[in-house]
């Protein structure tokens, strides 16, 4: 392997959106540090990488909903020399079945996993990265943070709206560095996303085909739009026009707009 080459950690790298941007970043030449709670799904991901790419893959298990797991995969890293040249914060989750059904240590851990461990590894190694004059972070945000919330959903949207505000002001301080910021927010996305919290039937039925992506296009544009230094891309025109509709909406009429929503989920 050429020493020139650059290493990127993606969280929530075993499925969907987190496993198709280690897919792209091998194919533009990077070696790769994976890293979900499932360790044969990231082992099968890195065998196929290395056959397709000739890159080297690191598989890291971790579970971020643990406090004390940002801290340890960064150590982790260091015992094994690895620098961090790029950070993809993409692993989530969401939970569906109302607030106040929802076990209070449910909501603390997608708490942890989506807001306090992206924050913690941004933190931990964007220095090093400024340091060098060079990095990537990108942050897996969603098209529900520039929406209203949801209703049945209820965290979901807020704590992706503080990723979308937190990686545009981390783009702002680290203007000129070197170090690229940039906030991805998919709308709905083909991926096991849906089946894990159980609304797959739901969704399919409510949304038409062609307001779906696949998990390999919206991987290459945000790519793309980290490359760019892009503060934020939305994959997608019609994305882009429901991200712009609450905000020319009144909030009576915005709100009402996603009640609609979780009705058609049928979680209201």
């Amino acid at each position: 392997m050429s020493d020139t080459r650059r290493t990127v950690l993606i969280t929530g790298a075993s499925a969907g959106i987190g496993a198709a941007l280690a897919r792209v970043y091998a194919a533009e030449g990077w070696d790769l540090v994976l890293t979900a709670r499932r360790r044969a799904p990231l082992e099968a991901l890195a065998a196929a990488l290395t056959a397709a790419h000739d890159c080297t893959v690191t598989v890291l298990t971790a579970d971020l909903a643990d406090p004390d797991a940002p801290d340890r995969l960064v150590a982790d890293l260091s015992a094994r020399g690895l620098t961090v040249d790029g950070l993809i914060n993409n692993a989530g989750f969401s939970c569906t079945d109302g607030f106040l059904n929802t076990d209070p240590a449910r909501h603390a851990a997608m708490i942890r996993v989506m807001l306090t461990a992206p924050v913690a590894l941004c933190r931990r190694l964007a220095p090093g990265m400024v340091a060098r004059g060079f990095g990537r972070i990108l942050n897996v945000s969603s098209l529900a943070g520039q929406m209203p919330a949801t209703g049945g959903d209820t965290l979901y949207g807020p704590i992706k709206s503080f990723l979308t505000k937190a990686t545009a002001g981390l783009h702002l301080e680290l203007r000129g560095s070197g170090v690229h910021v940039t906030a991805l927010c998919p709308g709905y996305t083909l991926t096991e996303f849906h089946d894990v919290n159980g609304t797959r039937d739901q969704v399919s039925a409510a949304y038409p085909a062609w307001m779906w992506q696949s998990a390999d296009h919206v991987a290459r544009v945000g790519y793309r739009a980290c490359e760019a230094n892009r503060p934020k891309v939305a994959p997608g025109v019609m994305n882009n026009l429901l991200a712009l509709l609450p905000k020319l909406l009144p909030d009576a009429v915005a709100l009402r707009m996603v009640g609609g929503h979780a009705k058609r989920l049928k979680r209201l």
